[in-house]
């Protein structure tokens, strides 16, 4: 006789395949009901990853755009401010779209802000210094040019770029990692965790 189980999940009652039953007949293989579920939570993951992913790039590139103008702002100059800002813009929505992603990887719905903070502060500084290391001499030409001690200091080498990139890199991944970790946080059923009386 085919016996029939409830489904944990959906409270449904579903007749298991036997293809890889056992011949004592104790144990069934809900194999096909797996996957559907399976299916579901793939779609659900991502979803979230679709979902965290614009709004990092979003929350990045608003960010990036404040940070790169008020950066450029040093410069005593209206070019400055622009071209500060058009740069903070790509390398914020750039860091805040890969920042999402990541946060879901790393703390999908359990993760909370506190994972996301940290998630996005690492990633932002290994981000940052990488762009700080691979940034071509023009592009620290073109900043030199504006004749800001600051600047002059922070874009003289390499390694001095690749510090200041990583701050401010750093800066806004760990704004976006942590909104991102707390919007995507489940909420958590106080019901079941409160112990019977």
């Amino acid at each position: 006789m085919i016996q029939r189980a409830p489904c944990a999940r959906c409270k449904v009652w579903h007749v298991p395949i036997m293809d890889d039953a056992p011949a004592n007949g104790m144990n069934y293989n809900f194999q096909a009901h797996q996957h559907i579920e399976e299916r579901e939570i793939h779609l659900e993951n991502k979803d979230l990853y679709l979902k965290s992913s614009i709004f990092g790039a979003s929350l990045g590139g608003g960010s990036g755009l404040a940070l790169g103008a008020a950066t450029g702002a040093l410069s005593a100059s209206w070019s400055g401010v622009q071209f500060g800002a058009v740069a903070g813009l790509v390398i914020g929505a750039l860091t805040g779209l890969l920042t999402g992603a990541l946060t879901v990887r790393v703390g999908g719905r359990t993760g909370g802000v506190s994972t996301g903070a940290y998630t996005g502060m690492l990633f932002g500084a290994v981000l940052g210094g990488m762009f700080g290391i691979f940034i071509p001499d023009s592009f620290r030409a073109s900043v030199a040019a504006f004749h800001v001690l600051v600047l002059d200091v922070l874009t003289q080498g390499r390694f001095e770029t690749a510090v200041l990139l990583s701050f401010l890199v750093s800066c806004i991944a760990t704004m976006v990692g942590a909104w991102v970790g707390g919007r995507n946080l489940a909420a958590r059923n106080l019901s079941k965790d409160q112990s019977p009386q």
